[in-house]
């Protein structure tokens, strides 16, 4: 199908119809044809410990979870999720999913604030949540957050699993949910202000990753291996709910380590797998990448970032794999675009593909929203079955982005070729995407400008070659003193997760500025493009 009349805009296929589905019908159905097969190898933080479900025990296990949270909470009420991957984190999606409620997911790194911002804005009224992670107190957090949200009634502690389950009512009917009703609420970064809360339903996240598994050949009783993050759509949608619909085997880390995904992929025989660039890149450049046997996978699909054609090579040839690239955002359950298996190097390295099936995708001109002429730069928007419902309880934040004709509009630039083929250009919106996390600059300028020598600052981020992305913080001080970049930087983690803390450091005189005194943040990127600045580099500090 070419684009309709010389313009961009490109339907993607048609062929295999949206279904009405739901978590919990895609994985009775799985059941039903497959309850012996393979479903979950989730591997624990402790060397050796793997815990494994077949289809039928993993019906069982998300029932009884579903039970328990009907026990304490209402079907349609809203409850997060605080913690590293585990396999009670899955559980808990599947068991939210039969049991009608609302799973709200909440990235494990978040430090009391934006975990406080996250579960007032969402409405949760329970949240479960592991001890820690990775150094971070969160059961701390919680507990600090608990007495300023009187909605927040019940908080349980993910190493007490087996205590919570017990206390399910044995006797309770699972109500039936639909394929428009609500599943999650995932935090995106927007372009003021906090992140907001993309409200997906099942119908959406079901079909998207349907498409997804289908586009990678996953067939049943393969196993397809990753360490992205359950936080992220990436890990409960695509990986979660797309292996249960290929009814394959879903392996899992608790949490990246390019180590330990190596000895995931060669142990539990991975035919396919999922990351960032910066992921593939750590697994080849590891010792031990040259003495594992990966000779099992076939597929590696990577996302988050637009990835050099030298290091599309690089995977394919290294790892002996069919390479995809994926293109997306929460707001569209995620996927939006997706290279094929059989696409030549030139569209695997140099676009992020078609459209998805029952995808629309148009490159807008953004004044006008009419789609610009083949090969011209404009705003990708997308329309279908997946767009988000809104953005929880900000109506203003969602007419903005969807409009009255139903486009979805990303912030990002693109071009379209005539069969369908997308570049993305650049971004409408201040967001950074570094390693494959979504960085919001307003976030971090607003914790650093609390630090009492810091004027004036702005933050963007610049290219890398390895993370995708860069954050750069450039900071007017009061006075004639510097502040030690070692205090900011602690300033920052003390306030926000540790990956939004800027690598490069800049400190000016004075910014180049708007007629009305805005930061001009395009002259900053211009000039460190042209080498003008001598930034002070922090990483070996991390």
């Amino acid at each position: 199908m070419e684009a309709a009349a010389g313009a961009s805009l490109y339907q993607g296929s048609t062929d295999d119809p949206v279904r009405e589905s739901t978590v919990g019908s895609v994985l009775r159905e799985a059941t039903a044809k497959a309850g012996s097969t393979a479903a979950v190898a989730a591997w624990g933080a402790l060397p050796g410990e793997r815990r494994t479900w077949n289809y039928a025990e993993l019906l069982r296990d998300a029932e009884r979870a579903a039970r328990a949270l009907l026990t304490h909470f209402e079907p349609g009420e809203h409850i997060a999720v605080y913690a590293p991957n585990s396999a009670e984190w899955l559980l808990l999606e599947l068991g939210a999913g039969l049991a009608g409620l609302v799973l709200v997911t909440v990235n494990p790194a978040y430090r009391v604030r934006e975990l406080e911002y996250v579960l007032r804005q969402s409405r949760s009224v329970g949240v479960f949540h592991t001890r820690q992670f990775r150094g971070n107190p969160l059961e701390r957090w919680v507990d600090q957050t608990r007495p300023g949200l009187p909605q927040l009634r019940h908080a349980f502690v993910i190493e007490e699993w087996e205590t919570f389950l017990d206390s399910a009512t044995a006797d309770i009917e699972l109500p039936e949910v639909t394929p428009d009703h609500p599943a999650q609420i995932q935090y995106t970064s927007g372009t003021t202000g906090n992140p907001k809360g993309a409200l997906l339903n099942h119908r959406g996240l079901t079909n998207n990753s349907r498409y997804y598994a289908q586009l990678i050949r996953l067939q049943e009783g393969e196993v397809y291996g990753h360490a992205m993050p359950f936080f992220h759509t990436a890990g409960c949608v695509m990986a979660t709910l797309g292996t249960i619909q290929a009814r394959a085997t879903h392996a899992f880390l608790p949490a990246f380590d390019p180590a330990w995904l190596l000895e995931l992929i060669e142990q539990e025989r991975c035919a396919a797998m999922l990351g960032v660039p910066t992921m593939m890149i750590a697994m080849m450049e590891h010792p031990d990448f040259l003495r594992r046997d990966l000779s099992s996978l076939r597929v590696a699909v990577a996302g988050g970032a637009s990835v050099p054609p030298e290091i599309v090579r690089a995977i394919e040839a290294k790892l002996g794999v069919t390479f995809s690239i994926v293109y997306g955002q929460t707001e569209a359950c995620p996927l939006i675009t997706m290279t094929r298996l059989d696409d030549a190097m030139e569209e695997k390295a140099n676009t992020v593909g078609q459209p998805m099936p029952q995808c629309a995708v148009k490159i807008a001109d953004p004044m006008t929203g009419e789609p610009v002429p083949l090969g011209a730069i404009g705003e990708i928007c997308t329309r279908g079955y997946m767009v988000m419902q809104e953005y929880f309880d900000k109506p203003e934040a969602t007419a903005t982005t969807v409009d009255q004709d139903g486009w979805l509009h990303t912030g990002d630039l693109g071009a379209m070729d005539a069969r369908g083929y997308c570049r993305v250009t650049g971004r409408l919106k201040d967001m950074v995407i570094r390693g494959g996390e979504n960085m919001f600059p307003a976030e971090i300028e607003s914790a650093l400008i609390e630090h009492p020598s810091v004027t004036e600052v702005a933050v963007i981020g610049v290219p890398d070659p390895r993370m995708g992305e860069e954050l750069v913080a450039f900071i007017r001080v009061s006075g004639d003193v510097k502040p030690d970049i070692e205090v900011l930087r602690q300033h920052v983690r003390q306030r926000l997760a540790a990956p939004k803390t800027p690598r490069y450091w800049v400190f000016l005189p004075e910014f180049p500025l708007t007629g009305s005194g805005k930061i001009q943040k395009f002259v900053l990127r211009e000039r460190w493009g042209q080498g003008a600045y001598d930034p002070v580099d922090s990483s070996r500090r991390v």
